[in-house]
C-alpha cells in the first residue's frame, strides 16, 4: 500500500491506496483478447444447450403441461443437456463406458487425430492474419499439397523414412508457391488476397480433378475412378500409438509447427516485420520495411504450414488413397480456428483441439442421444459470430472496453474537476 499527501492552499490531503496485484492481474485479464475467446465458446455453448432441448421430444411433451407440472420439463431440459454433453465428452475425451482403458481412450486419440490438420491449417492462416493479410486460400493451398504429396509418394520409390521426407517436403513446398502466387500478386499489383485466393481455390480443385482423371499422373493404375492408389508403406506417417489407434506422428508435426509459429512471431526479427506490416503497413514502409517483400514471405510461410494439413491428411489420415474432397473443409474451418486463437500460436493450439473435440464428440451425440450433428456446427458458427463482435461480448457481461475508462475512473476524473473549479 502506498500514500500519497497533496499538500497546497487549497489542496486537501488525499490517500492514494495502490491496487493489489491480484487485483491488476484480474483487469488485465478482462480487458484482453483471451477473455473473449473463452467467453464466445460459453455463450456458444449456452444457445447450443437451448437448441438441444427445444429440439428434444421428451422436453417437447412435457413443455405441453408446464404450468401443471413444471418439475417434469426441467427434469427433461436437464437429462437432455446432461445426456448431450456427457456423449460429447464421451466421443471426444474418455468413454466411461468402455471395459479397459486402452479403449477408453480411444475418443481422445481421435479428438487429436482430427485437430491435426486443424492446428496445422489453423496457423497458416493465423500467421496471414498478423501480417495484415485475410488468408481464405486453405482448400486451395492443402489441395496443392496433397497433389504434390501424392505424386511423390506414388509415382516415385523411394526407401523409408527418404520416401516421407520427400513426400511431405514436396507437399509444403507445392502450398507455399500457391499461396505464394496470391502474396506476390498482392506485393506487385496491390491485388486483394481475398479475391486471389478464392480464384486460386478453384483453379487448385479442376486441377485436381483433372490429375485425378489422369493415369500416370495421380489416377490410380487400371481404373476409372477418380483417386489415387494406395499410400505405400514407405512415404506413410508411423502411428503414434500403435497400430490399435488411428494418430500418427504428423500430430507431433503440429506441434513442431505450433513452436516454430512462435519463435518466428515472438523471437525473430521477420516476425517483427511481420506484425509491424499488419499493424500498419505505412508506418513500417517509412521504417524501412519492404512491405510488398513482407507479403511475399508471409503467404510462403502461411502456404507451408497449410501444406502440413494436407500433408497429414494423405499420408496419416487418409492412406487408402485419396480423392477430390481430400480437404474436407478444413480449409475453411481453419479460419474459425485462427479467430478463436486470436492468431496466436498456442491459442490455435486450444482451438483446434477444441473443434477437433467438437467433430469427434459430435458423432457420439448423434448415435448415442439422437442430437442432430448441425446443432454442433451451429455452434461453432456461432462462435465465429461472438468473436467477430467482442464490443458486444463485453457488453453482455459488463467487461470494460479497451481504451476505454472504466465508470469508476470516470466519476473520480469528473469530481476531480469540479474541486479544481470550486477552487
Amino acid at each position: 500500500m502506498s500514500v500519497v499527501e497533496t499538500k497546497g492552499p487549497l489542496a486537501e490531503p488525499e490517500t492514494v491506496v495502490a491496487p493489489s496485484r491480484w487485483r491488476v492481474a484480474f483487469q488485465q485479464i478482462v480487458s484482453g483478447n483471451a477473455i473473449i475467446s473463452v467467453l464466445a465458446v460459453l455463450i456458444a455453448v449456452v444457445v447450443g444447450s437451448i437448441m438441444i432441448a427445444a429440439t428434444n421430444e421428451e422436453v417437447q411433451e412435457t413443455a405441453g403441461y408446464f404450468f401443471a407440472r413444471p418439475g417434469d420439463m426441467i427434469a427433461a431440459v436437464w437429462q437432455a443437456v446432461s445426456g448431450a454433453y456427457a456423449a460429447l465428452f464421451r466421443g471426444a475425451i474418455y468413454n466411461f463406458n468402455a471395459d479397459d482403458f486402452a479403449t477408453g481412450i480411444r475418443p481422445l486419440t481421435e479428438t487429436l487425430k482430427f485437430a491435426t490438420p486443424l492446428i496445422a491449417a489453423g496457423l497458416g492462416v493465423g500467421l496471414a492474419f498478423r501480417a495484415g493479410l485475410f488468408n481464405i486460400g486453405g482448400q486451395g493451398q492443402m489441395l496443392m499439397a496433397a497433389a504434390a504429396g501424392g505424386y511423390v509418394a506414388t509415382q516415385i520409390d523411394m526407401p523409408f523414412p527418404l520416401h516421407l521426407i520427400a513426400a511431405v517436403i514436396a507437399g509444403m513446398v507445392a502450398a507455399a508457391l500457391w499461396a505464394g502466387i496470391a502474396g506476390l500478386l498482392k506485393a506487385r499489383t496491390g491485388a486483394h488476397e481475398v479475391i486471389t485466393t478464392i480464384m486460386l481455390n478453384h483453379i487448385a480443385f479442376y486441377l485436381l480433378a483433372w490429375m485425378l482423371a489422369t493415369q500416370g499422373i495421380l489416377q490410380a493404375p487400371g481404373s476409372s475412378n477418380p483417386k489415387t492408389a494406395p499410400m505405400p508403406d514407405s512415404a506413410v506417417l508411423p502411428s503414434l500409438l500403435g497400430d490399435s489407434y488411428k494418430l500418427h506422428w504428423g500430430f507431433l508435426v503440429a506441434l513442431a509447427a505450433v513452436a516454430f509459429t512462435w519463435w518466428l512471431l515472438e523471437r525473430s526479427s521477420l516476425g517483427f516485420r511481420f506484425r509491424a506490416v499488419g499493424e500498419n503497413p505505412a508506418a513500417a514502409r517509412v521504417a524501412g520495411i519492404d512491405v510488398g517483400k513482407m507479403y511475399f514471405v508471409v503467404m510462403l510461410i502461411a502456404g507451408a504450414l497449410i501444406g502440413i494439413a494436407g500433408i497429414s491428411q494423405i499420408l496419416g489420415t487418409e492412406t487408402s488413397g485419396f480423392g477430390g474432397s481430400i480437404d474436407a473443409g478444413i480449409g475453411f474451418d481453419a479460419i474459425t480456428v485462427a479467430l478463436l486463437g486470436r492468431s496466436s500460436p498456442i491459442g490455435i493450439l486450444g482451438a483446434g483441439l477444441l473443434f477437433g473435440a467438437f467433430k469427434t464428440g459430435g458423432f457420439t451425440m448423434q448415435s448415442s442421444q439422437g442430437i442432430p450433428i448441425e446443432i454442433v456446427l451451429v455452434v461453432q458458427s456461432l462462435i465465429v459470430l461472438f468473436i467477430a463482435a467482442p464490443p458486444l461480448v463485453r457488453a453482455m457481461f459488463g467487461l470494460p472496453q479497451p481504451g476505454r475508462p472504466s465508470r469508476k475512473k470516470t466519476r473520480a476524473a469528473k469530481k476531480s474537476q469540479k474541486q479544481e473549479v470550486s477552487a
